[in-house]
């Protein structure tokens, strides 16, 4: 199953394992995909002399990554390959300590410090480009705390079983057959929620406080280019951030990058990543920013990991997230039939009905790739015409399967609690209702200002962007804000990259001038 050159590079990576690991395959004679597993287990058996296989006959399909006998509390009901090779790659290399994924010292107590039992179920498609990040976090926290078990679950050999939990979107998360979880998510997200579940033995978990010149809140294209510009000013610098790379990780395809002329936001966030580590700068990862407050000159962040930081100057580069309807019935759908991204929910949909909301770049290329999957794509754009690339409109106008509507105003997802069965969409000339019966709801309808824990200190205007002068000056001496959050015209990644240079110049300047 796995090419030559492939096994060679795990000879390689596997080179330096500890212990001994076993893959404990528990899987029933005539399952259809017991073959394929057994071939690709064994295959990454044969690259290591520390990794054996065990199988036993069973219902189902299962396996358990041994370490030295013992549960690692990581467990397969799917064959891991496509993007979920890795998740089996690294839980191995995270058992023996030797995974690159780890979160740094203060994040990783935070885990240890969760009350359990905790017993994870999480449920995967393996063409899923978001799903690997969570399986990932989900797995390492077990290696952290012996207490939580994660069991990732491939929803097409396990159809029964999704279709008996309504599941309609990956990766759906459950705690001990609670959903805490559906979509995209990073460790940070994923712990504050376990910590909300299960509670956390404070008093295992060291409280900090550490004191910067400069304290860059958002690890995105902005976040990293104004950390970059303070610490080559040789100035301390800290990045707070829930993920390096911001909504940029979450794109696909970028071209518009001037002399890059193609990559993934994938790449660009590894490649922001690793620029800001060429530097003595602090990136402290999965934290979530719960209040800001102003002590004279001085700016206090507190974060969700309890920790304070102190500095006086504070930019702010927290970016944009994906906007939501808010109408009726979308918050109890969300996972139900109201989805965010066609690459990871687009397969549960397929020979089905779906609208797609936006008619934006976005909407309409999300059109035109669930027009290869779905019997139907129905496009309501709210405006009188669509917004979206003239190219962009040729190809969609051109699918057979796809219809478009114009000054459409959704205004209503309907369900019957279970799983979304229609819309309700008003005609905004003829002031007419009506209601599509569909399967599925994708929302492309552009970004958000993540400003909502700053708009008691900062000036924001009306959409929430905040309020920046020609230097990303807000209207609180020390604080700067750069990028998608701001009032900066066009969010694009090279404008976010020169508001974070700007913003950290203007805060070199004001320290200079003794204004901060």
């Amino acid at each position: 199953m796995l090419e030559l050159a492939l096994k060679e590079q795990l000879k390689g990576i596997f080179a330096n394992l500890d212990a001994n690991y076993t893959f404990d395959i528990q899987v029933a004679p005539g399952h259809e995909s017991r073959q394929e597993l057994l071939e690709l287990l064994n295959d990454v058996a044969d690259c290591s002399d520390k990794i054996k296989v065990e199988v036993k006959d069973s219902e189902g399909l299962k396996f358990t990554l041994l370490k030295n006998g013992q549960k690692t509390g990581i467990n397969f009901r799917a064959v891991p390959n496509g993007h979920e090779f890795t998740s089996l790659l690294l839980a191995v290399l995270n058992a023996d300590g030797k995974g690159k994924n780890f979160p740094d010292e203060a994040v990783c107590n935070r885990v240890k410090a969760l009350n359990g039992p905790i017993n994870i179920t999480t449920y995967v498609s393996l063409t899923c480009t978001n799903c690997p990040d969570v399986v990932q976090a989900l797995n390492a926290m077990t290696t952290l705390n012996n207490q939580i078990t994660n069991t990732t679950v491939d929803g097409a050999i396990n159809q029964e079983e999704v279709e008996s939990l309504k599941i309609q979107a990956v990766p759906s998360v459950y705690a001990d057959g609670k959903l805490i979880h559906v979509g995209r998510g990073e460790f940070g997200e994923l712990l504050s929620k376990l910590e909300e579940k299960y509670g956390v033995n404070e008093n295992a978990v060291e409280k900090t406080v550490k004191t910067y010149d400069v304290i860059v809140l958002g690890g995105g294209p902005a976040g990293s280019s104004a950390a970059i510009y303070s610490a080559r000013k040789g100035l301390q610098v800290a990045v707070v951030a829930e993920k390096i790379g911001g909504q940029v990780k979450e794109t696909v395809g970028i071209e518009n990058l001037i002399s890059i002329p193609e990559t993934t936001g994938s790449e660009l966030a590894d490649n922001l990543k690793t620029h800001m580590n060429r530097y003595p700068i602090d990136l402290l990862e999965h934290r979530k920013v719960e209040k800001v407050e102003v002590a004279g000159k001085d700016k206090i962040i507190t974060t969700s990991t309890g920790e304070t930081f102190v500095a006086p100057a504070l930019i702010i580069a927290t970016g944009a997230s994906w906007r939501k309807l808010n109408i009726q019935g979308e918050a109890e759908h969300i996972g139900r039939g109201v989805a965010f991204c066609p690459h990871c929910d687009g397969p549960f949909y397929k020979g089905k009905h779906v609208a797609v909301v936006g008619g934006g770049n976005s909407g309409i290329e999300a059109a035109i790739d669930l027009a290869g999957i779905c019997s139907k794509v129905t496009v309501l754009e709210f405006m009188d015409e669509l917004k979206a690339d003239q190219v962009l409109q040729e190809k969609a106008k051109s699918l057979p399967n796809v219809e478009i509507f114009t000054s459409s105003q959704t205004t209503e997802v309907i369900g019957n609690g279970e799983k979304v069965t229609g819309i309700r969409v008003k005609d905004r000339k003829t002031e007419e209702e009506r209601i599509i019966n569909l399967d599925g709801i994708f929302v492309q309808i552009g970004l958000a200002a993540n400003s909502g824990i700053f708009r008691e200190l900062v000036e924001t205007n009306r959409p929430g962007e905040i309020v920046i002068d020609t230097h990303c000056r807000t209207n609180v001496p020390g604080i700067y804000a750069a990028g998608d959050v701001s009032t900066v015209p066009f969010k694009q990644i090279i404008i976010s990259m020169g508001e974070g240079a700007k913003a950290a110049l203007s805060a070199f300047e004001d320290r200079m001038r003794g204004v901060i």
